[in-house]
């Protein structure tokens, strides 16, 4: 029985993982906590933030930006559409900040679940994430 519940699982993951790979998109939004003041941004102030440019909401507001794994479709697809960079552009902004000594990036969580977690909790947050992962705890600010 264990065995057939393994086999059952491994299926399941794989046709997911060849749902995901296949669509090659993750369709993501940028959220705030639903108890965030602000309520929008354009594409510069976001890029912005997550690119350490800035560190606060247009209203002087601490800005923490939540990035999700190296590697993720949501995180692929937020920087191509909203910096316009390649996964390896932005690895090389990275170490070129972190090099001269201008900042870190931002904190990575393994997914939008995490994000989200995160996201509801901390006011001063602001992430990215899947369409399909919001819910009333946060704010849709951009969808691409």
């Amino acid at each position: 029985m264990a065995l057939l519940n393994r086999i059952r699982w491994t299926i399941f993951g794989l046709t997911l993982s060849l749902a995901v790979a296949g669509t090659g998109k993750a369709d993501v939004v940028v959220v705030v906590s639903a108890k965030c003041a602000v309520s929008t941004l354009n594409r510069d102030q976001i890029t912005d933030i997550f690119l350490g440019k800035t560190a606060r909401f247009p209203d002087g507001a601490s800005a923490v930006p939540i990035d999700q794994a190296e590697g993720s479709p949501a995180r692929d697809e937020f920087y191509a559409k909203f910096a316009n960079k390649s996964p390896a552009q932005v690895k090389a902004h990275w170490t070129k900040i972190i090099f001269t000594g201008r900042g870190q990036p931002p904190k990575s969580v393994a997914n939008s679940v995490e994000v989200r977690k995160l996201i509801a909790a901390n006011p001063q947050a602001i992430s990215y994430i899947e369409r399909s992962a919001v819910d009333s705890t946060v704010k849709v600010l951009v969808q691409p």
